[in-house]
């Protein structure tokens, strides 16, 4: 049956009644109803629910679909006629929908309350971008950032990548020497053998000119490091979302190769799950990456001594061997353990070498997250 000529469910019981000729107490005691109720319902005045669709349906022979249908139509339009049009309601849902907002409440990157007040988020928003409007925030336009795998940053990893810019714009460092940070890697190599060590690293890339910055990483965002260019000077930020001594020297080395390289001088170098076949130089990675890949790799060992180790021991690796590998290597038995689970594709072994490491850099590095509040703008 056709109902696009009825405007409310009542003016279809209507036409019903005049058809067969009953009056509306007829119908009130067909229904077992009182009649009051009945000229509600036609008056539009008491909704049709789904109990009332499936005995109007069972009167008249007619779909219960069509009353509900009738019934959310007519509520529709009511509520257009009350309901004031506000165009910022869809632009507001698009904010606090793509950006953890109620996150970076808590972290302290936004000067709000609670995500409720949306006038003091709004504003909030509009300082932590540096915007006027909502509309001109960057983190929903394409821009010139890529990821590792040449897709655009999702919102959330371009806050993210904000809150290091924010840091890092309040930062102090020598004046940037790529002569200096080239002489400053025997300096961090020499790092590689305790994780306790790794204290030293952010003093060595500020006095060559590098701002660090430590991230810890939103829900989601899967960022591993970021290289970029603020006012001809380099930053590296990194989350340090795998507390491992061998991810820590393989994303900071391959983040300080794409400061040595230039990359990222006309955008961002966004390097995201930087594990796998993302960490390797394979035909899926970009020219960029591979290089800071192959870098990073031969940094944290040395890949001829790697392939000859591996070549010799294939397929079983003894704990002495690692041991004993590391040693000749003056590093850490982690690193060889993390290449070699890059190496094998077996990401199960070899775990118990690799030790924390955030709790050793964090006291000496620019750290935001994990409780802790960067001071910026103070």
């Amino acid at each position: 049956m056709a109902i696009p000529h009825y405007s409310t469910p009542g003016q279809l019981i209507q036409d019903q009644l005049d058809k067969r000729g009953w009056s509306r107490r007829i119908l009130a005691a067909i229904l077992g109803a009182d009649e009051t109720g009945i000229n509600r319902l036609i008056a539009g005045k008491r909704p049709v629910d789904a109990t009332m669709a499936i005995r109007l349906g069972e009167v008249f022979g007619i779909r219960p679909e069509h009353f509900l249908a009738l019934q959310r139509r007519y509520d529709l339009a009511q509520a257009r006629l009350v309901t004031r049009p506000d165009p910022e309601r869809a632009k507001r849902a698009r904010v606090y929908g793509e950006l953890p907002v109620a996150e970076m409440i808590k972290r302290g990157w936004l000067e709000a309350d609670n995500i409720r007040d949306l006038e003091k988020v709004e504003a909030a928003l509009l300082k932590f971008f540096n915007s006027p409007t909502l509309d001109d925030i960057e983190v929903f336009q394409h821009s010139s950032k890529k990821t590792g795998n040449d897709s655009d940053p999702t919102p959330t990893q371009n806050a993210w990548i904000y809150r290091v810019k924010q840091i890092a714009g309040d930062m102090i460092v020598n004046r940037y020497s790529e002569t200096a940070l080239r002489e400053a890697l025997p300096k961090l190599s020499g790092l590689l053998l305790a994780p306790e060590e790794a204290r030293k690293a952010p003093r060595i890339l500020a006095e060559s000119g590098v701002r660090y910055v430590i991230v810890e990483s939103l829900p989601s965002a899967k960022v591993d490091g970021v290289a970029f260019w603020l006012e001809g000077s380099p930053v590296i930020g990194m989350t340090l979302r795998h507390d491992r001594i061998d991810n820590f020297w393989f994303v900071l080395r391959h983040e300080i190769e794409h400061i040595l390289r230039r990359h990222g001088r006309s955008g961002t170098m966004l390097d995201v799950e930087l594990e796998g076949e993302r960490a390797g130089t394979g035909e899926t990675v970009s020219r960029e990456e591979s290089e800071a890949n192959e870098a990073a790799a031969n940094f944290c060992v040395p890949k001829e001594s790697l392939r000859r180790f591996i070549a010799r021991k294939f397929p079983f690796f003894a704990e002495r061997d690692i041991l004993g590998f590391a040693r000749t290597l003056n590093i850490h038995p982690g690193l060889v353990a993390g290449q070699l689970q890059h190496e094998t594709k077996r990401y199960d072994r070899f775990r118990n070498h690799l030790v924390k490491i955030r709790s050793a850099v964090a006291p000496s590095a620019m750290v935001d997250g994990w409780g802790d509040v960067a001071p910026v703008g103070i």
